[in-house]
């Protein structure tokens, strides 16, 4: 998938969801009035119902601990070294960019809006910080979208894991406005966020759509080879496959061997053609010179 239309599919998805929130903060931020109410009403009538069963709240607040925005940030923390562990970087920095960036939007935007949470007569929970939106809600949809995603090319049974993630995002945010921290709207705000966040970061970390997140071949059939390394050599092979060969290198190895072959030396011959014999040489071992080859004994033109 090309860059730019995996860019355009990201927008697309991510401002498909942001619509929905982007309205839902308006409502919230302005204050308006049939919100409002249902909010209060819904968290009146889920309040009265923890009262009244003790044990089933007491569950509520084991699974919002459990699946709290720290204990589900770790969880992240031991995926991405197992993917770096598999050589996957490019997922595992996939991983920490969406729940990093997660985290630090869910605490601005908390910062932005300052919505006050709900104020109960008998609380069955407390907590600090501002309400809209939710954390838990966005955290545990952004983990569940990124083990799901991750785990995805690896198991067999996908709608299992399709079904655990989507129920473990549904019941963390439910379980807030249970125990009367959140309202409604918080915690719907909160999944919203989530979803938009994970399809724009998958979009843009990933060349072949959403459902292929994990990149590099990671199956159950290559878990225990190296795909970085397996893919460098293959390129570096097909690299050496097609250079060709450079031909002042070629020229110059024909010539080192033909100096290096052995070549008969052939005679010195006179311009007539007949071989030349070799000069004797003196007795130091030296050529002789013409005088030297002059005979001895004989007149010599002096004496003329």
């Amino acid at each position: 998938m090309r860059l730019g239309l995996r860019l355009t599919t990201a927008s697309a998805l991510a401002i498909g969801v942001l619509v929905p929130f982007a309205l839902l903060a308006a409502l919230v931020a302005g204050g308006w009035a049939p919100l409002h109410e249902a909010d209060a009403g819904l968290t009146d009538t889920l309040h009265r119902w923890a009262l009244e069963h003790p044990g089933w709240t007491g569950a509520t607040a084991w699974w919002t601990t459990v699946f709290a925005p720290f204990p589900l940030r770790f969880a992240a923390l031991f995926l991405v070294i197992w993917l770096l562990r598999r050589h996957a970087r490019q997922t595992a920095l996939w991983v920490v960019t969406t729940m990093a960036v997660g985290g630090l939007l869910g605490a601005l935007l908390k910062l932005l809006f300052g919505r006050h949470r709900p104020d109960l007569l008998d609380p069955v929970a407390r907590a600090t910080g501002f309400s809209f939106p939710s954390g838990h809600a966005l955290n545990a949809t952004l983990a569940a979208g990124v083990f799901v995603l991750v785990l995805l090319p690896v198991v067999r049974h996908r709608r299992l894991l399709w079904a655990g993630a989507i129920l473990v995002a549904a019941l963390t945010g439910i379980s807030r406005i249970i125990l009367g921290v959140h309202y409604a709207s918080d915690v719907i705000a909160g999944w919203l966020l989530g979803v938009a966040l994970l399809a724009a970061t998958t979009m843009a970390f990933t060349r072949r759509g959403l459902g292929s997140i994990v990149d590099r071949g990671l199956t159950p059939d290559d878990a225990e080879q190296r795909p970085e390394t397996s893919k460098h050599r293959s390129v570096d092979q097909g690299l050496a496959s097609h250079t060709p060969q450079r031909p002042e290198t070629s020229k110059r190895s024909s010539v080192d061997q033909g100096l290096a072959s052995p070549t008969p030396q052939r005679a010195e011959t006179s311009m007539l053609g007949s071989p030349v014999r070799p000069e004797p040489a003196c007795s130091d071992g030296g050529p002789r010179s013409r005088e030297d080859l002059r005979p001895r004994g004989g007149p010599s033109g002096s004496g003329r």
